[in-house]
């Protein structure tokens, strides 16, 4: 089965999604600790100017979500400057409620922590550098948050420890929940980052498989081009002999169809070369296919399920895609063989955003391992063993996927392919 990963990847936009999230907490936290100062507690402090800053940064939190929403890409710099407008408004609610002296202070470490884990040094240097200027300022220029004294001793230290004790706790629940996001977005990246590492090996073999290839069609057309010539004399020279005939108009026959393979691999080899697409129905391509199919396997007893809203789209075939879908059928009959069994299913259907082939067989189905070796890893005991793979990497070429699943009476391939690849605009 295939495995997939979802498009994260640890950097500018992982941060910035993260500081969305983090600013509507924020937000929420804020309205609910002014409030519950200046209404419960009784605090003479300016409200007005404090919600006020809470609301510029309500409106800023809405132009970030709606700036995540658009597909350009996030720069670092775009995300300092979302760090550097929540630190502007941490540090003007800290200036009208006892500057560094409140212990909110130390949520100013909170970007700092976050850039840690996605910016690079430089930007990193940066933000430290904002947060620490915040801080000295606040060292020097605030105003004093007044404590009346039925909330504790003449130095407020009971409600100073008590506002340090739920610092601590928020400080330690933002820090532990969105790290671990980024965390797992690391994880996600270096995951993603095998599986590129796998294909890059994948391909790397098949390409020198297909450069051996390339050389033996070559070094292959000399002796056959040798046998064509031979053939017909001996036949003129044993006129008299019936069974040598029919032997000799075999291996004619049998010499003129590897020499169509070998014409057939040089064209296959200048598509891919030049990556020109073949612009056709999807009718056409899969009758195409079937009439290539019953030619190499006419002893396959093939069943078609094709609707004709499907038949009717019009698709740019790549260079690969016939060939990967002939491995399939190939491999089915192949399969059905081992039970005696000629039957081979192809369903053709589009399901949303998505061409789906569907080859079915009544075959012995995959080994439970085909999760832990791969689709790649054949289980038949002739064969080369490249069918599969190269039908994987032409679905992975193309963005699309090749699902495996084992059904009561055999087996089913199913290749996944978007349409906004293949289908004509």
């Amino acid at each position: 089965m295939p495995h997939r990963l979802a498009p994260q990847r640890l950097g500018p936009y992982a941060l910035t999604r993260t500081l969305a999230w983090l600013r509507l907490c924020a937000i929420a936290g804020q309205s609910i600790a002014v409030l519950f100062c200046a209404l419960w507690m009784q605090l003479a402090i300016p409200l007005l100017p404090l919600l006020a800053g809470i609301g510029l940064l309500a409106i800023f939190a809405a132009f970030a979500a709606w700036r995540l929403s658009q597909p350009w890409p996030v720069h670092e710099w775009e995300t300092i400057l979302h760090i550097a407008v929540d630190t502007a408004v941490l540090g003007c609610l800290l200036y009208f409620t006892g500057g560094a002296s409140n212990p909110f202070v130390t949520l100013l470490l909170v970007p700092i922590a976050l850039g840690a884990a996605a910016l690079s040094v430089r930007a990193i240097l940066l933000v430290a550098l904002l947060c620490g200027t915040a801080y000295l300022l606040l060292l020097y220029w605030y105003l004093p948050l007044p404590i009346p004294l039925h909330h504790g001793d003449q130095d407020g230290l009971p409600l100073h420890v008590a506002g340090m004790g739920v610092n601590f706790v928020i400080t330690a629940m933002l820090l532990g929940f969105f790290i671990n996001r980024l965390a797992h977005a690391l994880r996600l990246q270096q995951l993603e980052m095998q599986r590129f590492r796998e294909r890059a090996l994948r391909d790397e073999g098949i390409l020198a498989i297909a450069t051996q290839a390339a050389g033996a069609a070559h070094e292959m057309n000399t002796p056959l081009s040798t046998m064509q010539t031979l053939l017909p004399e001996l036949r003129r020279e044993h006129p008299e002999d019936g069974a040598l005939r029919e032997d000799l108009a075999l291996l004619e026959s049998q010499v003129a169809r590897c020499r169509t393979i070998l014409r057939e691999m040089v064209a296959f080899g200048k598509a891919q070369l030049s990556q020109q697409p073949e612009r056709l129905s999807v009718a056409e391509f899969v009758r195409g296919c079937l009439e290539r199919f019953q030619l190499l396997r006419p002893e396959a007893e093939l069943s078609l399920q094709l609707d004709a809203a499907t038949g009717a789209i019009a698709m740019r075939a790549p260079p690969g895609l016939r060939h990967s879908l002939i491995n399939l059928l190939n491999n089915a009959a192949d399969a059905s063989a081992q039970h005696e069994s000629n039957a081979v299913a192809l369903h053709v259907q589009r399901h949303g955003g998505w061409l789906e082939l569907s080859v079915r067989d009544h075959g012995p189905g995959f080994d439970d391992s085909i999760e832990a070796t791969g689709l790649g890893q054949t289980l038949k005991q002739t064969g080369l063993g490249l069918g599969l793979t190269l039908a994987e990497a032409t679905a992975e070429r193309l963005s699309g996927e090749l699902e495996a699943n084992n059904l009561g009476d055999g087996a089913e391939v199913r290749m996944r392919l978007p349409l906004t690849v293949i289908a004509e605009p």
